[in-house]
């Protein structure tokens, strides 16, 4: 499986794109609804056609004086557009023409480029190659097993990174890639590990928390979802099992796990982008990565990657009420976010989920806390919505870079204060 898995990264890949008339003209429309009637004409304009929602993720979590960013069909922008007018509803345009940002992202791929370069966005065959890859080449920091297998049958991975020393250490658990869109994420987790593989014994802080902690990274969790976004849909968002009694597709992963299963943010309509299931952990992916915490005791830090808004994010999501140690995991926060916007000035928000960016039930980092693990955080990475799940490929660098900063604060922190 090994050779056949390091054969994929010397043949050129053929970039699916997107069908010619997927999104074009589409908008994605940045708004601020301030009254009851701004309100009922998000609710009514949902209902009367297919609203993408960025921003919050689902229309039960809209609300005044919070921004809203939506994706508009192009044959109903300009009829839109006309009646946020009318009721003195500001709106900004973030994206003007989806189509052709997604165009430019495929277009700027280099189909000979090695998965060596971590500037590049690449497609799953690409990461499923370096994960053999650089586990091989690096057999004193790295190694990888698979930890559970999709619904349509694709291998999950994992890759141990730090140094053998033949004694159980604190261990800290990193997954990206839950939501299929979110490019930025698995190019994070990669960056990670490039960063751990090219510093070590050139750079004593991440030497010493190599020496003294393993990470557990998942490099993307929702390999279907994460498959179906290169070559059928970029803006997919879910995983691709189906669903009994509807054509409707796919489950929500960080809806799907075991924290007050769709009590709060999430929906019961397998149509949603937001559905938590028909059951918990009905979804491989899922239980692929919560078995996998359950199996090993010494983790003592979750960390999750998504996109997009910049905040640093800590339990809890499916209640208003703070943790027993909410002091300290804002702390935390707060030191991460300040070490992160050291580099490149880019400003991060923090606090617990519910209370920052919206209530969800259902989310990885709040079972994740409650079955144990005391420091666990979500990054929902850059940006603030210019380009939102499309960022360019230009910003991989400087937020890897800055995130970074980041991770190597709670590691640290991590190790300094064991329990």
């Amino acid at each position: 499986m090994m050779e056949g898995l390091l054969l994929l990264g010397f043949v050129a890949v053929v970039l699916s794109r997107v069908p010619d008339d997927q999104y074009a003209g589409d908008k994605v429309l940045h708004l601020k609804p301030e009254n009851e009637q701004h309100l009922q004409f998000i609710r009514d304009m949902a209902q009367t056609v297919k609203i993408d929602f960025w921003q919050p993720s689902s229309l039960d979590l809209v609300t005044t004086n919070r921004s809203v960013d939506f994706r508009v069909p192009a044959d109903w922008v300009s009829d839109i557009q006309s009646r946020l007018e009318k009721i003195g509803l500001k709106y900004n345009v973030l994206i003007d023409d989806m189509k052709t940002l997604i165009e430019n992202q495929f277009d700027q791929k280099d189909t000979s480029s090695t998965f060596y370069n971590y500037e590049k966005y690449h497609q799953w065959i690409e990461i499923e190659s370096w994960i053999a890859k650089v586990a091989i080449e690096n057999p004193r920091l790295i190694s990888w097993f698979r930890i559970g297998r999709s619904y349509e049958h694709r291998n999950i991975y994992i890759l141990r990174v730090g140094k053998r020393t033949g004694v159980v250490k604190p261990t800290i658990f990193m997954d990206c890639g839950i939501h299929a869109r979110e490019w930025i994420s698995p190019a994070f987790c990669q960056w990670f590990v490039k960063e751990a593989v090219q510093s070590y014994g050139k750079n004593c802080s991440m030497a010493t928390l190599l020496d003294n902690l393993d990470f557990l990274i998942v490099p993307v969790v929702n390999v279907d979802g994460y498959v179906y976004s290169w070559t059928k849909d970029r803006l997919w968002r879910k995983t691709r099992s189906r669903n009994l009694g509807t054509n409707c597709v796919g489950t929500d992963p960080n809806r799907n796990f075991d924290a007050k299963w769709c009590s709060i943010g999430a929906s019961r309509n397998p149509c949603d982008e937001t559905y938590c299931g028909s059951h918990v952990e009905s979804e491989q992916e899922v239980k692929a990565v919560a078995n996998v915490i359950r199996k090993y005791k010494a983790i003592k830090a979750y960390i999750t990657m998504h996109s997009y808004s910049q905040m640093c994010l800590f339990p809890y999501s499916y209640t208003y009420s703070l943790t027993p140690n909410y002091k300290e995991l804002n702390f935390i926060a707060r030191k991460a976010v300040m070490a992160l916007q050291s580099l490149h000035r880019t400003r991060y928000s923090y606090g617990p989920g519910a209370l920052t960016i919206y209530p969800s039930a259902g989310g990885s980092d709040d079972w994740a806390y409650d079955f144990g693990i005391k420091y666990s955080f979500t990054f929902e990475l850059r940006d603030t919505g210019r380009y939102g799940f499309l960022l360019p490929e230009s910003q991989i660098k400087p937020t890897c870079e800055e995130t970074m900063l980041a991770i190597k604060y709670i590691a640290t922190y991590v190790l300094r204060h064991p329990y």
